[in-house]
């Protein structure tokens, strides 16, 4: 019964359900709860960062410490993964139920490779995982296709979930990231990836090193696309990368450095190690003394 229901009804329920719950308090990237008291004091120096555009926000606060074209409208990839994560939780459908590969969830727009056969079955929470951890596109197509509403319900939610948020230069037309007109700009995704934070199986996935699965009768390991998660130096708190040719090498995280939640959007790298490369320049430039805690002092409001 459900399942009958059109793309645009789904849409018009998730916006009046979930309007409440999934605003974000306080400051635009803010983690939640009350505001932190202690803003960042900046020197003069600046990492040499290669990305296109890139966008460094404190998410205590919401105090913006780096950016270049963060307002910039670019494609996303394989960003994308993690509106289509959120979605999928939001719609609290049974992790341990049972989905299949088809033939529609093949690449025919670029024809990637994938380590999921057509006929593969898997757990909605097996899924998920290989699409947030691996960028496994055919598992974030299976995902879409089996919400209420199929794949067109998937992508109004996705859409309406977006403007929730606040993410006005965001669109999606597809869940897995393949088409250059999934777009967003460097700002909004860092409100994308503050938001994402709230799920804890986001957080989870998206930060696990290796996940191992059974595939028709054998067991396969899969990977996380983000190297920086093995790395004992970084405390990652939610990670996706990303790759179209029109969109270059991107990633997303929220990490904690100096014992403040970061959230790191790095866009349109060239060269396959530029963006962990850049994450690492904005980390050594925080410790480096960089960036300095200054507790805020209330203003006297008597008188």
């Amino acid at each position: 019964m459900r399942r009958s229901m059109s793309s645009k009804q789904w849409g018009r329920a998730l916006l009046l359900a979930a309007g409440m719950a999934l605003a974000i308090p306080g400051s635009p990237w803010a983690a939640g709860g009350a505001p932190s008291r202690v803003t960042l004091e900046v020197d003069d120096s600046r990492p040499a960062l290669r990305s296109e555009a890139f966008l460094l926000a404190d998410q205590a606060t919401g105090q913006v410490l780096l950016e270049r074209n963060a307002d910039e409208v670019v494609p996303i990839a394989s960003i994308t993964k993690l509106m289509t994560a959120m979605v999928v939780l939001d719609a609290s459908q049974g992790l341990s139920d049972v989905l299949r590969v088809a033939r529609d969830d093949v690449d025919t727009l670029r024809g990637s490779r994938s380590r999921l056969p057509v006929g593969a079955r898997l757990s909605r929470e097996d899924m998920l995982q290989l699409a947030l951890m691996s960028s496994e596109n055919r598992a974030a197509s299976a995902l879409a296709r089996y919400y209420p509403g199929g794949t067109a319900g998937f992508i109004e939610a996705m859409n309406v979930k977006a403007r929730l948020l606040g993410l006005e230069d965001t669109r999606f037309v597809e869940p897995t990231g393949l088409s250059a007109r999934n777009v967003s700009s460097a700002r909004d995704l860092a409100r994308l990836v503050s938001a994402a934070a709230r799920y804890p199986l986001i957080r989870a996935f998206s930060t696990a090193e290796s996940y191992e699965v059974n595939i028709n009768g054998r067991s396969r390991r899969f990977g996380n696309t983000n190297g920086l998660v093995k790395s004992p130096d970084w405390r990652i708190g939610v990670s996706k990368t990303g790759y179209i040719r029109e969109a270059g090498r991107c990633l997303v995280m929220q990490a904690w450095i100096m014992d403040r939640p970061m959230i790191v959007v790095l866009l349109d790298s060239f060269g396959k190690y530029t963006r962990t490369a850049d994450a690492r320049r904005i980390k050594r430039w925080i410790e480096s003394g960089a960036v300095h805690q200054q507790a805020s002092i209330p203003r006297d409001r008597s008188g």
